[in-house]
């Protein structure tokens, strides 16, 4: 496994690096050196290493979401207001919608499929976003409207609503019923990981104020403490909804907003972390494509992704509508929510392991919106945001 991990990482950086120098988002070299390294061309990684991939991917999300609430200012989710909310769930909606209307006619699938497969496609990526919006607030751009923060919340919470949608769909199709109760418990999710998130968050900072330690030990407090907050998901949720990633990002907001200088240093320390938890994020999530089912799905499944994004940016208009916004800030948004990857590397292959009919073909778009969307997205958030944001100071 070693071995292997040493291939990630020094192919991963190489790629990313050649990447950057063409003027392309590092992510694309490291998805190519994922796709180099998987099963289906040179197949040089562990199956050791394989078997824990979906760990260290969630590891990865874990460190970028600490620190997105490290960076994160209460009063600036407060001022974006309504469209932060409604950027959670609206767009997600148009885009399954998007998918029923579409992929039948194109792809050739039952109504209950299409839902399913627009259910995977239909969360963006916590690992593309997050960062940039974070380097956006640090660079000023967008942050006096509270854009970078409003989408940074917007993705972190939208994958909760479509893994709720996933999870009914595909129980419809086990022969089970659509369940309005697991539409309820999507709020309750929220309410109750970002509500504890922010309670452990308060105790750090009395805890941090009391017994003075290095940074690097607050560090891995602090990281064993989202650990536990993601594995008290799966440990209640037979019992009560609960979002361990929004409780990892309120424990961050909670500890900036009673300890801020401390939150400062520990965002810095992060920064390290995700240097490496990026590579090993996005090869990882490369190695997860199977060009086969990519090649074997042809155009049809690429005007489909195409298609419903259509519907996920009229979402995004229809969020920002009445917005102070102007036209070119709403661009940047509708630009801003394109990328998908992580969710879909992670849930893509469920239905097909489930044995569903419509398993191989939701995989193959799944992962067909990974190669279109994580390039084209990010590409056009960095080639983007200087010219449609308004900058701090200027």
């Amino acid at each position: 496994m070693l071995t292997s991990i040493g291939y990630v990482l020094l192919l991963g950086l190489g790629l990313g690096a050649l990447a950057r120098l063409v003027r392309l988002p590092p992510l694309v070299g490291m998805l190519a050196a994922g796709i180099l390294l998987g099963p289906c061309v040179l197949n040089l990684l562990s199956p050791e290493l394989l078997d824990i991939s979906a760990d260290l991917r969630q590891l990865a999300l874990i460190i970028i979401l600490a620190r997105a609430g490290l960076s994160l200012e209460i009063d600036d989710l407060r001022r974006a207001g309504r469209p932060a909310v409604l950027m959670c769930f609206v767009p997600a909606s148009f885009e399954v919608l998007g998918m029923v209307v579409l992929a039948p006619r194109l792809l050739g699938v039952s109504v209950l499929d299409a839902a399913i497969m627009g259910a995977v496609v239909g969360a963006v990526s916590p690992a593309v976003i997050v960062p940039r919006m974070l380097r956006l607030m640090e660079e000023g751009y967008g942050v006096k409207k509270g854009i970078p923060q409003m989408i940074l919340a917007g993705a972190s919470v939208d994958d909760v609503f479509v893994i709720v949608l996933f999870t009914s769909f595909t129980s419809m199709a086990q022969g089970g019923s659509f369940s309005p109760a697991a539409l309820v418990g999507v709020p309750v999710s929220i309410v109750l990981g970002a509500a504890l998130g922010l309670a452990v968050g308060f105790l750090l900072a009395r805890f941090f104020e009391t017994l003075h330690m290095r940074d690097s030990v607050k560090v891995v407090i602090l990281l064993a403490l989202a650990f536990l907050l993601v594995a008290l998901e799966d440990a209640v949720e037979a019992y009560v909804p609960f979002s361990g990633l929004l409780a990892v990002l309120g424990m961050g907001l909670g500890l900036r907003r009673w300890r801020l200088p401390v939150a400062q240093r520990l965002t810095a320390k992060f920064g390290k972390l995700w240097v490496w938890a990026e590579v090993m994020l996005f090869v990882l999530v490369g190695a997860e494509v199977d060009l086969g089912y990519a090649a074997a799905a042809g155009l049809a499944a690429v005007v489909t992704v195409l298609g419903v994004l259509c519907f996920r940016a009229l979402g995004v208009l229809l969020c920002v509508a009445g917005s102070k916004l102007t036209k070119k800030e709403r661009l940047f948004a509708v630009l801003a929510y394109l990328p998908k990857a992580t969710v879909q590397a992670a849930i893509g292959g469920v239905p097909l392991a489930m044995g569903l009919a419509c398993g191989q073909v939701v995989l193959t778009v799944a992962v067909i919106a990974i190669l279109v969307t994580a390039p084209l997205g990010a590409l056009a958030i960095d080639a983007s945001y200087k010219r449609l944001l308004e900058r701090t100071g200027e």
